[in-house]
This record gives structure tokens, sequence and C-alpha cells, in this order.
């Protein structure tokens, strides 16, 4: 999409303070500038106001990205990108609802990945929703000339997501979190990097490859047979976990439009201990369940640094509210987490007021 867009050197992007970091490697490395625009705690949202004051005459486009497995409204950005003439770039990897999900009517792209720990994941592969046809076309051509993904890679990825589902059943998890515990390892950061689907270094020559036939196959079929009722499941159960989360804690994003809970994050003034007591109790909350992170402001762009977004991330835990947990499971989450945390203070009054 960049290369087809033909974007200048030095062109910014208007960017979600909070994202995945390979976005900004993808737009850096086609010379572009990522200026990241604070959010909004109480939806995820970036703040319109943030945004009027960061923008240049060199902002070509704003990538919103969507977060947790919830939506935020989109008719006031829709209505800002047209106002400064933006092109509106909406990331919904983390809140893909089903095969009829195409995003946004008024988005220029809607972009949608299938990795490993994705809601219909294929481990791999993406899907983007092109509104402008020549944008399209010019988009198809170029892929036309990438090296097709090897078989074997695939096949790789399909060995590695295997033994990874092996270590994440109740035991091998307990045992492999209680010896990174002993041996003062970051197991979190382990299970991140078991999944990462992109290695250090240079990424474009990782992206531009055209899917393997098995991919593809792997893709077209978890669309045919997408699992609605689980989804179904999953929001029902992060519903019902974030109306019954004790006194101090809040979910964060709880005032966005829509939300399916892919993960459940929480705003905890003492994360480390919230973590703790949620162990005790046998679940594995964590503060490293996704892989993404504020984005920092350019050194010339102080004006733009992400104070909210990082104090947001440095308060957040996920706690593990999905359906395959045994019945009671979230009540007695819910009970773990209740003596030990309280709301992080100078976040919990934007919250009230949403």
């Amino acid at each position: 999409m960049l290369d087809a867009l033909g974007l200048r050197a030095g062109d910014e992007v208007l960017v979600s303070a909070v994202t995945h970091p390979d976005m900004v490697r993808i737009l850096e490395a086609h010379g572009l500038v990522a200026v990241p625009v604070d959010l909004d705690v109480a939806n995820l949202a970036p703040k319109l106001e943030v945004a009027e004051r960061l923008i240049t005459p060199r902002t070509r486009a704003f990538l919103v990205a969507h977060l947790f497995g919830g939506r935020f409204e989109m008719v006031g950005l829709v209505a800002f990108a047209e106002r400064h003439g933006l092109l509106l770039w909406e990331d919904c990897a983390q809140a893909f609802t089903g095969p009829g999900d195409t995003g946004d009517p008024n988005a220029d792209v809607s972009m949608y990945s299938f990795g490993a720990l994705k809601t219909g994941t294929a481990l791999g592969g993406a899907l983007l929703r092109v509104g402008d046809r020549s944008l399209l076309e010019g988009m198809r051509e170029r892929q036309h000339r990438w090296p097709d993904q090897k078989r074997g890679a695939f096949a790789v990825a399909v060995l590695k997501f295997l033994a990874f589902s092996f270590a994440t059943r109740p035991l091998a998890y307990g045992l492999l979190a209680w010896f990174h515990r002993v041996a003062g390892r970051d197991f979190d950061r382990l299970v991140n990097s078991s999944v990462r689907a992109f290695r250090p270094g240079r990424l474009l020559p990782q992206l531009e490859l055209r899917p393997s036939a098995p991919l593809l196959a792997t893709l077209a079929y978890r669309l045919r047979t997408f699992d609605d009722e689980r989804l179904r499941q999953r929001t029902a159960g992060g519903e019902w976990l974030a109306a019954n989360l004790p006194a101090g804690l809040q979910l964060a994003g709880g005032g966005m439009e829509s939300r399916t809970h892919w993960l459940f994050p929480v705003l905890a003034s003492r994360p480390d201990e919230l973590i703790a007591a949620c162990r005790r109790a046998g679940f594995d909350a964590a503060r490293g369940a996704s892989s993404v992170g504020a984005v920092a402001a350019p050194a010339d762009r102080p004006d733009a640094e992400p104070v909210e977004a990082r104090r947001m991330m440095n308060s957040l835990v996920f706690l593990p509210a999905y359906p395959e947990l045994p019945a009671g499971s979230l009540a007695r989450l819910a009970a773990a987490a209740a003596p030990t945390t309280l709301m992080n203070p100078r976040v919990a009054p934007r919250l009230r007021r949403a």
C-alpha cells in the first residue's frame, strides 16, 4: 500500500499512541515519520484535540488501531481526516469479528491479520479492504512481483504453534512458568517471542512475500468455519468480568463502542501485586500479554510524547478471561484480584467521567 501511494520521505503519519511496533517499523522503512497521538484511556481512541495540535503541512495520513478486541466510534476521526485531507487507515488486527467484518466503510483502508494468537488464526497472512480501486490495482500489481512464501516456512510455523499449544496446557505451562520464576527469567517475554511473526532486523524482506498455497487454504478454511459461538462466549465472559470487577479495578477501554475481549486489560496502581495474587489463585495474569506498546515521539517533536498512553501501559495487567476457563473461574478470578489492587489514581477520574 505504501509503495503504491508513493508518499515522500519525511512525510508524517499520525498514529494511535499505542500500537504494534512493527507498524511503526514499516512506516519508517518507507521513509515516513510516525507521530503518536495520545489516547483517551476510556475508549482507547486517539484524542482529536491532540491530533489537531500535531498536524503539520507534511501530515499525509492517520493510522488508528482498535485495541484488545474492542472498537471505538470512527465518526469523529472520519470527519477529522476529511477536513484535513488525510488518508484514514484502520488497524483491525485485534478486533476481527468474523468473515462479514470489513471495517468502517469510511476508512480508506481496513487491515486484518491472522497471526498465531489472533481471532480466527491461520498462523499468518493478512487481509486488507481497500476503498480506492486504482490504489488496490497498484497494490496487486506490486504484490504480483514478490516471491512466493516457501511452503516449508509455513510448515515450520505450524509445527511451532503445535509445540506452543502443548506448552500452554495447564500442567506444562505451570511448570515452565515456575522454572522461569525460580531462574529469574521473564516468562512473559518468552511467550511473546515464541509467537512473534517477524525476526529482528530488516522487516520488509520478511513481509514482501506472496502467501503460500497452504497458508491461503488455511485462511480460507478458517473464514468458512469461523467459530461465532466461541466469539459470543468470549464476549459474554468478558462483559461479565467487566461488570463484576472488584472496587479499584476497571477495564481499560471500558467505554469503547463494542467489545469482544480478545484481551482483558485492567488498570492497576500496583500491577505486580495483582499478578502475584492472581497467580497464587492459579490464574496466569501478565503485563506482557500483548506486543503493543506506546509509540515514542520523534526526536524533533517532543510535543507528541504520549504521556497518557505511556502511563496506561505502565498500569496494565491482562487477566485471563476466555471461554475455555472452567465454570466459576471468572468469579474466582475477580475474588483473587479484590484485596490487592487500586486503580491508578491519575487515570481513574477520567474513567469515572466517561
